[in-house]
């Protein structure tokens, strides 16, 4: 017989979230406090079956806690695949974190749930449910919109380019896609571009109709991630993508980039390390 969780329905509660056991799943669902991260407020419960995991860890973490740390399957999660690594500790969906003192109760759930794991390496398709449309949020340059079968751009005249300006909004049906590219808004250059089958767009985002741009506070984590796995999911559902070529750049624009890079480091703008690890991003594009 196939091993299962001694006490289906169980709850095990931790700082800004709680896990409740299942056959074949996991129940996560967050806090709304003012202390829990936004990403995980706007996400308000995710279900995790069970053949979406690889393993379960049991770590110490910081000031005296715990961290139980579901890992899942590469591919299992659009939120997780739009994200790229680029996610925070403090708003990874799937960490745990408990007091020290509840270590033993942690350790009996990591190792029931690690006996019931049979499936390992990446996923042919997402297990995890994206985040549901319609989704939106503004962007610097612009507002973003997906209702599901159409991602729609609507540019701001104080924010957007003279190019996307002249482009007009832009609508782009799902079928027309074949991936999505985030970049975290918490970087510089963060961005929310659409990759269209068999096209490449301009190099600079800013020049993009199928871009738009983050910054000063527009495109936060907590509304443009999940907007971005929900066209995710919405793509991947249409059949697979072709893999999307990754335009190389101009040496002139290049050099560009670097010099507008150098006036903002002189202008205190960008850090010495910000500065130093975008010049090396930008020379490896040539």
């Amino acid at each position: 017989m196939p091993h299962t969780m001694s006490r289906m329905g169980d709850v095990l509660a931790g700082f800004h979230a709680a896990w409740e056991f299942e056959s074949d799943s996991v129940l996560i669902r967050y806090e709304r406090g003012i202390r829990t991260p936004k990403l995980l407020q706007a996400l308000g419960e995710r279900r995790v079956p069970l053949s979406a995991v690889s393993a379960v860890t049991l770590t110490p973490g910081k000031r005296g806690t715990v961290v139980l740390r579901a890992e899942l399957r590469p591919g299992a999660d659009p939120l997780l695949e739009a994200a790229d690594g680029q996610l925070k500790e403090g708003c990874d969906p799937y960490r745990l974190v408990l007091p020290a003192e509840r270590e033993t109760l942690a350790e009996y759930y990591a190792d029931e749930l690690g006996a019931q794991l049979t499936e390992s390496g990446p996923a042919e398709r997402f297990l995890v449910t994206a985040p549901e449309p319609p989704r939106s949020f503004k962007a610097y340059d612009g507002k973003a919109s997906f209702d599901g079968r159409t991602v729609s751009f609507r540019w701001f005249w104080t924010g957007a380019s003279s190019a996307k300006w002249k482009a007009g909004d832009q609508s782009f049906a799902i079928g027309d896609l074949s991936g999505v590219e985030w970049r975290s808004p918490e970087v510089f250059e963060g961005h929310l571009r659409l990759l269209r089958r068999g096209e490449t767009g301009p190099a600079q985002v800013d020049h993009d109709p199928a871009a738009v741009v983050f910054g000063l506070g527009y495109g936060p984590v907590h509304e443009s991630l999940p907007f971005a796995a929900a066209v995710l999911a919405a793509v991947r559902q249409c059949g697979p993508a072709p893999v999307a070529a990754v335009p190389r750049r101009d040496p002139a624009d290049i050099a560009e980039r670097i010099r507008h890079l150098g006036e903002l480091h002189q202008a205190g703008l960008v850090t010495d390390e910000e500065f130093s690890v975008k010049k090396a991003e930008l020379l490896a594009e040539l």
